[in-house]
């Protein structure tokens, strides 16, 4: 093949941009990337400021600030000798516990130690200032009650402790996740790509991919626009990793391929990012619009999560189009060595042969026997799917949230042991003061204690505000138990119906409810949704409704069966205790959203050969040509995924499983064996009802192995 002398001014330009585009992406790195490391200073973990306004809890919330000071939330101290507490426990607690008191972080009214009725416990409550940082002042705390004396076991839980041991688990996501996704997927680039330098030219992609996502995030939770939590960020930092490094995958192999049939650098690379370019960006449309079917969410948390991870899709989108291309052209062939691909027109068929030997054989398996292969798939997918209802989602005590050991959880487990032990997180009811002996006396139900009614400073009357009272009734299951949330429900049902009393319960528990409600409302909601718009974007770029149709039949069923599989493995294996209503949510829309990329690499690069050998021939050869990139990229993209489990939270935990297995068995089973099948076996009228403009299917020799020829389109 020869090449037209082009003017020097002409290849001059040719490298200036490239070379001005990685200079540009390296500022954008440099100052975006310190961001990631502010992401938590902007977080918001408290649970309240998630709920809709139109929540009971949230209402009560409001109606609070009136009769208490709700800038402050209690930490529970809690001293447990198995001998009995002695005077010398009780000085050491009241002297550690006195001695915050009005400092910074905390408030000015510390209680007294409060005795257990076996007398082998005390406790005590200690405001901490939710405005300032409430993890640092329980870490204050809990370094100066470690000297307690031997034998006593001292331990802080209560909102405060478990909002400390939250921020704990998150404390390292901006570096230990960060360096186990990076690990993974330089290590996996290697094994194969074979190649010292091409893992790090892609890993610098999502790097500067996530610098310009954090910094965008920063700014906008800074302002208050979205609301980020630990979880966003974790999320995050997955999603650009494992996106943007499924880009590249993609325009890093059709660059090796145009190499080999062209020998000018820059015009092999104007073919491949040409070629690349529309089933990516189809593939970032997708997942971003799938995200963002998450702002029809009525919790802040989830609606917080639809842009964040909408802008860490669309960094990766294009880091992986204008730098990543950049540094590959200027790099050339020496990116990819040792094993530098050699440009030799006369060879070329016989080397993409040799490099796809293994997808080559698999398609042309599937070409025999199309049937043979769509309906086996199908069948496993369904006897997995028929696992799904096993799935337990209907919710996880705050306590067992955490994958380890944690003071909270301990202290809590000691609460309970020795008092009521929804002490310090009571139900709040707020009703008219006329109605307040009924009230006190409907809320007597079947898991409450004591029931006190918030009287004026200094007074034993009940203290009034816009004519309504508070009303505080202490729970004898921990207030993030379920069976602290059924105790609510009964409260609901006992003070709502008294007439004039306008009763509204609150508190700690009720929002706990309150938000595994509203997420269950918006399973129901989003879900369809999100099927709705996918379906519409594959429409759209695959120009016909009954491809589009198969191929989310298929991501549907392979995310049943992930459901169906994870539910024996989460209750068999990892013995958890439950599910969040919000991780099916979660797992559904990145698996479809994310599920659906490999359908689209396969399927567009199926209509492009269409065009020229026919569907059936066609879907073949895209097969085989795309076997190992989209084999590799779901490889990445389940490693990248599975990093989140090293944050010891059991909801991170589950995501991970669940996204990593479904798109495990996306990229091997559906995209590698049942799509293809089904589309050989359909042949030309997947397109209906356009009329792709393609080479006929011959009706023999349909099976034959595939050609291998380096044609362009």
């Amino acid at each position: 093949m020869t090449t037209t002398a082009r003017p020097r001014p002409v290849r001059r330009l040719r490298w200036i941009l490239p070379a001005v585009l990685v200079i540009l992406w390296l500022a954008v790195g440099g100052f975006g990337g310190p961001f990631a490391g502010k992401l938590s200073t902007v977080q918001q973990n408290d649970s309240t400021s998630f709920l809709p306004a139109s929540a009971e809890a949230t209402e009560v919330s409001a109606l609070q600030k009136g009769f208490t000071d709700t800038q402050f939330v209690p930490a529970i101290v809690v001293a447990e000798r198995t001998s009995g507490i002695t005077a010398a426990d009780t000085e050491f607690l009241a002297g550690t516990a006195n001695s915050f008191a009005g400092s910074e972080g905390f408030g000015d009214e510390v209680s007294p130690p409060i005795p257990s009725a076996d007398g082998r416990a005390l406790q005590m409550f200690v405001p901490v200032d939710s405005a300032g940082e409430v993890g640092d002042s329980v870490t204050e705390l809990r370094d100066a009650l470690g000297a307690a004396p031997d034998g006593l076991t001292v331990l802080v839980t209560g909102p405060a402790g478990q909002v400390a041991d939250l921020s704990a688990a998150f404390a390292g996501i901006d570096g230990l996740l960060l360096l186990v996704a990076g690990v993974v997927v330089i290590l996996i680039l290697i094994v194969v790509y074979r190649s010292p330098i091409l893992p790090f030219a892609v890993i610098t992609s999502a790097v500067f991919a996530l610098g310009l996502s954090s910094l965008l995030v920063y700014l906008l939770a800074d302002a208050g626009v979205i609301a980020l939590n630990g979880q966003s960020q974790g999320i995050l930092f997955i999603l650009v990793f494992g996106a943007a490094t499924d880009y590249a995958l993609l325009l890093v192999s059709r660059y090796r391929e145009e190499l080999r049939i062209e020998q000018d650098k820059y015009r092999a690379m104007r073919t491949a990012w040409r070629a690349t370019l529309e089933p990516v960006a189809a593939s970032a449309g997708t997942v971003i619009a799938g995200v963002l079917c998450l702002l029809l969410s009525d919790l802040n948390s989830n609606r917080g999560l639809g842009p964040v991870a909408a802008i860490g899709i669309a960094a990766s989108f294009v880091a992986s189009m204008t730098y990543l291309p950049a540094l590959l052209v200027l790099l050339g062939r020496t990116a990819y060595w040792p094993r530098r691909p050699a440009f030799d027109a006369r060879h070329a068929e016989k080397d993409e042969a040799a490099d796809h030997k293994f997808w080559a054989a698999l398609a042309a398996r599937i070409g025999a026997h199309p049937r043979r292969f769509w309906v086996a798939s199908s069948l496993v997918l369904v006897l997995f799917a028929l696992l799904m209802p096993q799935f337990e989602a209907s919710g996880v005590a705050e306590s067992e949230t955490f994958l380890l050991d944690v003071d909270s959880v301990a202290g809590q487990q000691i609460l309970g042991d020795h008092f009521d032990a929804g002490s310090g997180s009571p139900a709040v009811i707020i009703a008219n003061e006329g109605s307040r002996e009924a009230v006190v006396d409907a809320a007597r139900v079947d898991g409450v204690g004591d029931i006190t009614v918030l009287s004026a400073p200094g007074t034993q009357a009940p203290l009034v505000v816009d004519g309504r009272v508070a009303i505080e009734a202490t729970l004898t299951d921990p207030a993030d138990s379920l069976a602290a949330e059924d105790t609510i429900v009964r409260l609901r049902e006992a003070v709502h119906p008294i007439d004039g009393a306008d009763a509204l319960v609150g508190g700690t528990t009720a929002t706990d409810l309150d938000t595994k409600t509203t997420s269950t409302r918006d399973r129901t909601l989003i879900i369809p949704v999100v099927i709705l718009v996918v379906f519409a974007i594959l429409c759209l770029l695959l120009r016909s409704l009954l491809a589009p149709l198969l191929l989310m039949g298929t991501v549907v069923l392979s995310f049943a069966a992930t459901l169906g599989i994870s539910s024996l493995v989460f209750e068999h294996i990892f013995g958890f205790p439950g599910a969040d209503p919000v991780v099916p949510l979660f797992a559904f829309v990145f698996l479809v959203a994310l599920g659906i990329d490999y359908n689209i690499f396969l399927m567009t690069r199926v209509r492009e050969e269409a065009r020229r050998i026919g569907t059936r021939r066609g879907a073949l050869r895209g097969l085989t040509v795309t076997g190992g990139v989209i084999t590799s990229a779901g490889v990445v993209l389940a490693a990248t995924f599975s990093a989140l489990a090293v944050i010891p939270l059991i909801f991170l935990a589950q995501i991970a499983f669940i996204v990593a297995f479904g798109v495990l068995l996306d990229a091997l089973l559906v995209r590698s064996l049942l799509v293809p099948a089904l589309t050989v076996d359909i042949g030309q009228k997947i397109w209906w009802p356009s009329k792709l403009e393609s080479a006929p299917d011959p009706d023999e020799n349909v099976c034959a192995e595939p050609e291998l020829d380096s044609s362009r389109t």
